[in-house]
């Protein structure tokens, strides 16, 4: 819940990265983890004696295209503990083990130097537990970048992840956490499945998985969207191919049933093409409404897409019937759509063409009185508030360069970086 009084954005605090060949900030995707360590946790981290003793330390982590995962106290914005270096360009978004085990998940997306690949770290320490090679003899695809972020089971000590070669991961970690000697151990086993589906030649996942018991559903670079049973790493379903999918796809539980919501790029199709945006049956993955907006991109050397690059937001509270999609590109080469549907139906609710085109996945937070708000970030550097019920624009504030990563909220606080190397905070009121 956030406490939303004035319905303003204002800056709270910035910081500038360093650079490498993609520049620094932060890109697509690029959301940070806002986490508050179990005070036992954070004693035996490398965190500044000033904020192992801070009582309401929240720490923002957040990796960058210089190569570099930062650590911030969330309130003032300063470093709370000195930045790991993995010396290539970082795309993606980190994870952390839900368990609130010292164990940092963080995929590369460039080889700028040395091998590209995931990587998991101890957040003791600062140290690298394991790294999976992303060129792999067994894949299809020879591009080793991640971009998504691992799916952590606290339950069961395990790991689902999607590779840009094509693979999917399921680790069992063999965690030893000991707190009180302040170690933490693993031995990852490692189990990887391949697939190949009819006239589908584009195996590379750039999305997050997203899971429902024991099924797990993801897209890829064809279009194709998969559900597999991950007691046997077999397929139970799979969709043709459409277009490049590289948004994460979104989950739903309505009456027993896993619902999911997905949209497609225009990649494949050319300059000129649609945004396909799908719900389906996760149980057997029949179409329950399918939406098309034509959006535009630019092919050659240096392609940029348009269409669906954003996670959309699945409604609660006051809008806990609809479900809304950001689409760039859409009309013209610099412009977006945001669209609200009807979950049900796919009926559009309400939408808002943005002046500026947009990557950035929106996101909902909620007052305390149940109001919905939705952030979302555009390529000219603008942070919106907008109301979720009406799509109506409260405010704005200006960060100057493109923002391509995703936010994220904690309280009242948004963190987000841009392509003009800058993380900031920005405070909710």
């Amino acid at each position: 819940m956030v406490d939303i009084k004035e319905k303003k954005l204002i800056k709270s605090w910035e910081f500038t990265t360093s650079s490498l060949s993609w520049g620094g900030g932060a890109g697509w995707t690029g959301q940070p983890v806002i986490v508050k360590w179990p005070d036992k946790v954070k004693k035996i981290m490398n965190i500044k004696e000033k904020f192992k003793n801070k009582k309401d330390f929240v720490e923002v982590i957040y990796g960058s295209l210089d190569g570099k995962i930062y650590f911030f106290d969330l309130e003032s914005g300063e470093l709370s503990r000195k930045p790991i270096s993995i010396k290539n360009p970082i795309k993606g978004s980190v994870s952390i083990d839900p368990r609130g085990y010292p164990l940092l998940y963080v995929g590369q997306g460039i080889p700028e130097t040395g091998k590209i690949g995931y990587r998991i770290f101890n957040l003791i320490n600062g140290k690298l537990l394991y790294f999976i090679n992303g060129i792999d003899s067994i894949a299809f695809r020879k591009w080793g970048a991640f971009d998504g972020s691992a799916l952590i089971n606290r339950n069961t000590d395990t790991f689902i992840l999607g590779g840009e070669n094509g693979l999917f991961y399921f680790v069992k970690l063999n965690t030893n956490f000991d707190i009180n000697k302040g170690t933490i151990k693993i031995n990852p086993k490692l189990i990887k499945y391949r697939y190949k589906i009819k006239n589908n030649n584009f195996q590379g996942i750039e999305n997050s998985v997203a899971a429902y018991r024991n099924v797990a559903y993801f897209a890829d670079n064809g279009g194709s969207i998969q559900a597999i049973d991950l007691t046997t790493l077999s397929p139970i379903w799979a969709l043709e191919k459409s277009d490049d999918i590289d948004a994460t796809i979104t989950l739903e539980i309505d009456n027993g049933i896993p619902y999911l919501y997905s949209g497609t790029e225009v990649d494949k199709q050319g300059k000129n093409g649609m945004s396909i945006i799908r719900k389906l049956n996760g149980l057997n993955g029949k179409i329950v409404w399918k939406k098309e907006y034509r959006c535009l991109s630019v092919k050659g050397k240096h392609p940029i897409n348009g269409g669906m690059f954003a996670t959309n937001v699945i409604g609660k509270k006051e809008i806990k019937n609809i479900v809304i999609f950001t689409l760039a590109r859409y009309k013209n080469f610099n412009s977006s759509l945001m669209v609200a549907l009807d979950k049900k139906t796919g009926k559009e609710i309400w939408r808002w063409e943005m002046k500026n085109y947009s990557w950035s996945s929106p996101v909902d937070i909620y007052s305390k009185n149940g109001k919905a708000y939705i952030i979302q970030c555009d390529s000219k550097g603008y942070m919106y508030l907008i109301k979720g019920k009406t799509g109506k624009i409260v405010d704005k504030i200006d960060l100057k360069f493109n923002i391509e990563s995703s936010p994220a909220v904690y309280t009242n606080y948004a963190v987000i970086a841009t392509r003009g190397d800058k993380i900031y905070c920005v405070k909710i009121t």
